[in-house]
């Protein structure tokens, strides 16, 4: 049973219904490449200040649009935590986007001078981490990535806080794949990504909400069309479903920078296996900063006109489709008397 703050952080991710419908601003690399593109520049001479200054027109065009949004706090808590709606719920993320890559795998960390205890204090609703995961990678890799994410889990249980885990495959160092980026693994296999999940929804991690990834490739995904290539893939989605369905744990899709078509599709799978919404970002705003940037209001233009529209129609789709979900509070029986709960809590 969670604890009343956990369930309290994660209704205010949440919509009035039950549905995360959220978009994610916590992106680094990926925002600088934008920048970067549309500008014509590389990534080492975008600065600080168009970072702060995009993730700022993202927050004022899309925060009132969503039920909650995910921000780092380098770069989007300094550029547009005024802009923030009171009721748009507020995710921190924890991990630096900087990883360790080794032959055996890749190894995470916290953001430095960062703590779920600073998340907390600043009022956040809820700590984020991504953790790069494969069950086939060197197993003192994987043991630094579990020990990495039980330590978050157990700082966010000290402090009654949900904890949102990402997970995602990744491609090893000099594999043909291979790529830093934050993209689809291209050599992913269901597989890795179930396992992942398996491994992770155990009571010992402290998990609240996990935001995962397609376990198959979003631009293969074929049709939902009831033919016997959709009821190969639905199984894949629905082994997901079945464990998070067995630990209580309810689950959102990342985009990956997804084609808005093809991500409601991945979507579409997922809710008939169970998830209840989503937590995207570049699906959503990535075309309005490619195509605009530094123009600030073209890209302002583009988010209020085409962002928008692919945040509506994935949000629709949610509301149609998505399993709601709902606050479970403890049972106070015990409670007998002026000063019980209070002692006890």
């Amino acid at each position: 049973m969670r604890t009343i703050g956990k369930n309290r952080g994660l209704a205010r991710l949440a919509d009035v219904d039950g549905h995360f419908r959220m978009v994610a601003l916590d992106q680094r690399p990926p925002l600088f490449d934008a920048i970067a593109k549309a500008k014509g520049i590389t990534r080492e001479q975008v600065e600080y200040s168009d970072v702060t200054a995009a993730k700022r027109l993202l927050v004022e065009n899309l925060a009132p649009h969503c039920s909650s949004m995910l921000f780092d706090p380098n770069f989007a808590v300094p550029a547009a935590i005024d802009l923030l709606p009171p009721r748009c719920g507020l995710i921190m993320t924890l991990e630096e986007h900087r990883v360790e890559e080794t032959a055996g795998g890749r190894k995470s960390r916290a953001i430095t001078n960062w703590s779920v205890e600073k998340i907390r204090a600043m009022g956040g609703d809820a700590v984020k981490v991504l953790a790069w995961y494969r069950p086939d990678a060197d197993a003192a890799v994987n043991d630094h990535q579990k020990k990495f994410v039980r330590e978050i889990g157990e700082d966010c249980a000290r402090h009654d806080i949900p904890y949102v885990l990402e997970l995602l495959v990744y491609p090893f160092l000099g594999s043909a794949n291979h790529t830093a980026d934050y993209v689809e693994s291209p050599g992913k296999l269901p597989g890795l990504v179930i396992d992942s999940v398996r491994e992770f929804a155990k009571p010992e991690y402290n998990v609240d909400l996990l935001k995962l990834e397609s376990p198959l490739a979003a631009n293969s995904l074929p049709a939902r069309d009831g033919g016997a290539e959709a009821k190969a893939a639905q199984k894949e989605f629905d082994a997901i479903g079945d464990i998070c369905r067995g630990r209580n744990i309810p689950w959102v899709l990342l985009s990956g920078g997804a084609a808005p078509e093809k991500f409601e599709r991945v979507l579409d799978y997922s809710y008939a296996a169970g998830a209840s919404g989503f937590l995207a970002g570049r699906t959503i705003w990535l075309d309005a900063v490619l195509k605009n940037f530094p123009d600030r209001a073209a890209v302002s233009a583009s988010l209020r006109k085409d962002g928008l529209n692919v945040l509506e129609r994935l949000s629709q789709l949610t509301t149609a489709k998505g399993t709601a979900w709902r606050a479970r509070y403890p049972v106070f029986s015990d409670i007998k008397q002026e000063g019980d709960f209070a002692r006890a809590y």
